[in-house]
């Protein structure tokens, strides 16, 4: 070996021990549990969303992924979408294995669909930190029943049924928030679907312009949300077409409502709460343009809000028919972080 060449192997050898070396890139763990979808053009360019998911039935880790696209790829916004996982690392329905929440403190907007989850401190943090500052929300259908942690944690008040000191926190955090917690179904899922019909008084809403032709396939809930203004409620139908005949039994409910919320006299944000949004409820044009226009709305964006926007799903969208064991597996985060990957790739989950 040349005299020169020993030097230089010698010389970076010794920088590498003394800590002079190039470093690697850094990986950090919550990376695992996420992807980013990135616009270049549009008027989001510069705002970001960030999705959470993890409900145990209504396919929330295919639809919000499905929204995150067109966001990103038509509006321009960055777009991050957080998961709970399995201890794999594959993406798990209702998991409370989430991390990344960090995201949301350089958040423009937190899309929630979560049920019944009690997420570790460091990630409470910083989703209290959001509705503390008066951070909006669009929510979909578990999203009022969106924790269930238990008593005597920090974070109990946060609880769908919560009954403790915190008197202003009765109910938790769909019940302060977003204006209603669980209450029970109304209407039977796979058997009755809904029509959404818009409320009169309520159709120049920004968040209806362009929107109509509403059904969804998900059941019905009971609702009747406090200090909220409902833009539509859901005619229940006997059937799982757009045809079926309406219910006689059923009264109108409030199926999509806004509000304007603080958290203990804090900064007021607004939120937009749907009871649907199921992955096969996505299909439906009308219900899509309403979830897009929410966001909009819910930044106060509401002069992009045209009633011709477009809501075309970006890549194939398969959804999985929503149901508690029909959830696809072994599927990381990661396989669906290109624009053009399916949602939702994997088999479907079937007990032994």
């Amino acid at each position: 070996m040349k005299k020169g060449s020993f030097l230089f192997i010698s010389c970076c050898l010794l920088f590498g021990l003394l800590g002079f070396a190039t470093p690697l890139p850094s990986v950090h763990p919550e990376d695992a549990y996420k992807i980013v979808y990135k616009g270049e053009k549009g008027p989001g360019r510069g705002k970001n969303i960030v999705f959470v998911t993890t409900d145990h039935e209504y396919r929330s880790e295919e639809s919000l992924p499905a929204l995150a696209r067109i966001l990103a790829k038509r509006y321009g916004f960055t777009c991050t979408v957080v998961f709970g996982l399995d201890d794999h690392g594959n993406i798990f329905p209702g998991s409370s294995n989430l991390k990344g929440l960090a995201a949301l403190d350089k958040a423009d907007l937190m899309v929630l669909f979560t049920r019944f989850s009690h997420f570790d401190d460091e990630e409470m943090q910083h989703f209290d930190a959001y509705i503390r500052r008066g951070g909006p929300i669009v929510a979909f259908r578990t999203s009022t029943h969106a924790f269930n942690i238990k008593s005597g944690s920090k974070w109990e008040h946060y609880s769908w049924n919560y009954k403790g000191e915190k008197s202003g926190w009765k109910d938790g955090f769909g019940e302060l928030v977003l204006g209603e917690t669980w209450v029970s179904h109304y209407g039977t899922n796979h058997k009755q679907s809904s029509k959404l019909l818009l409320e009169d008084s309520q159709k120049q809403h920004p968040i209806l312009r362009g929107v109509k032709d509403v059904w969804v396939q998900s059941g019905g809930y009971t609702a009747y949300p406090n200090g909220a203004t409902t833009l539509a409620r859901g005619q229940v139908l006997n059937g799982m077409t757009p045809t079926s005949a309406p219910d006689p039994t059923k009264e109108l409910l409030p199926v999509a409502w806004v509000k304007n919320y603080s958290v203990e006299s804090g900064p007021t944000g607004r939120a937009f709460t749907t009871t649907h949004g199921a992955s096969e409820d996505l299909l439906n044009e009308g219900f899509r343009r309403m979830a897009i226009n929410a966001t909009l709305w819910a930044m106060g964006m509401e002069k992009e809000i045209k009633a011709n926007n477009p809501i075309e799903f970006v890549g194939p969208y398969q959804p999985t028919p929503f149901n508690f064991d029909g959830y696809k597996v072994n599927v990381k985060p990661a396989d669906l972080a290109d624009f053009n990957s399916l949602i939702m790739p994997g088999e479907i989950f079937k007990k032994k």
